[in-house]
């Protein structure tokens, strides 16, 4: 049973609406450009619920040729061993400011330095803009002479995709993996086909009809089930250790089961953490209620206890 905490949380965020002194959930048409603007918006006004940084969290910015990215350092930290967070935000939005709070939780618990980066956004730089950032990002690492087995990736919702995608395409250039990676509530089949985005559409917080049309935006002209796009439909063996983590309510829910499953099949090593009742990338909203504080606890010591 959900904690009291958890339910309350839920219950907010399910009516959040009401809050605006709205009856129902907006519509919105999610293909529409004007629709993605106002939700970048709405990321970056709702990054300041989160709260200021800790005050032993420094911020470092860095260009990584045009590409803006922050260093995320707790104090007396050193930048040899890192996570390279991949953030969300359905490829069409997010900024390091959006998730410079959430991003912080993973960097207070774990105490590793961090990189956070921002990758171009579709619907204006489509496929395959972001994965080429991500990949600029770590490569950016590497040639700081830090070892791959001192990175691991950690990624949400989009950002877990793209994590997954990311990895994906350095196995396949022959290019070092990381020590390890974990996505949570990761969008891995923008072709929608799992179970869970129709019989968990009605309760999940995500606007109905979202997730599809985010694809569109995103793949541009190509196609959905590309593997860089889509994780689900690549080979998955030979990938690092792996943590997924999805919500019981949410739609991408079948994303997460399905790659774990394909993945498990192929002799890849990954564990899948499902919090029953729970809903999309409800880690980050550590420490509100017990859940999520233990999930956040969990993926920290699987990122640390899997570096060298």
């Amino acid at each position: 049973m959900l904690s009291f905490k958890a339910r309350m949380v839920k219950l907010m965020l399910r009516n959040a609406h009401l809050f605006q002194l709205k009856l129902r959930r907006d519509i919105v048409d999610w293909t529409k450009k004007e629709a993605i603007l106002s939700f970048r918006e709405q990321v970056e006004k709702g990054a300041e619920r989160f709260g200021s940084l800790p005050e032993e969290i420094k911020i470092e910015g860095v260009d990584i040729e045009g590409l803006y990215a922050e260093w995320l350092l707790p104090e007396g930290a050193e930048k040899d061993k890192v996570i390279l967070y991949f953030h969300g935000g359905g490829y069409v939005s997010g900024t390091c400011r959006s998730h410079r709070s959430i991003t912080a939780k993973f960097v207070k618990e774990t105490g590793l330095a961090t990189l956070l980066f921002e990758y171009r956004l579709a619907p204006e730089n489509p496929f395959p803009a972001a994965l080429e950032d991500a990949l600029k990002a770590y490569q950016y690492l590497l040639d700081k002479e830090i070892e791959a087995e001192d990175i691991v990736f950690l990624g949400d919702s989009a950002g877990g995709g793209l994590c997954l995608a990311t990895l994906l395409a350095l196995r396949d250039k022959g290019i070092p993996l990381p020590a390890a990676a974990c996505a949570y509530s990761p969008v891995t089949d923008f072709l929608c086909t799992g179970n869970s985005h129709q019989t968990k559409r009605k309760i999940c917080l995500s606007p109905e009809g979202m997730a599809e049309a985010l694809g569109k935006h995103y793949a541009g002209e190509e196609d959905l089930d590309l593997p860089y796009i889509s994780p689900l439909y690549g080979e998955l063996d030979g990938l690092p250790p792996l943590l997924l983590y999805a919500g019981g309510e949410e739609t991408l829910l079948d994303d997460a089961v399905m790659f774990t499953e394909k993945a498990k099949a192929e002799g890849a090593d990954i564990r899948l953490v499902i919090g029953e009742g729970l809903f999309h990338c409800y880690p980050a909203t550590a420490p509100m209620f017990p859940e999520a504080t233990a999930a956040l606890e969990d993926i920290c010591r699987f990122l640390c206890n899997k570096m060298n």
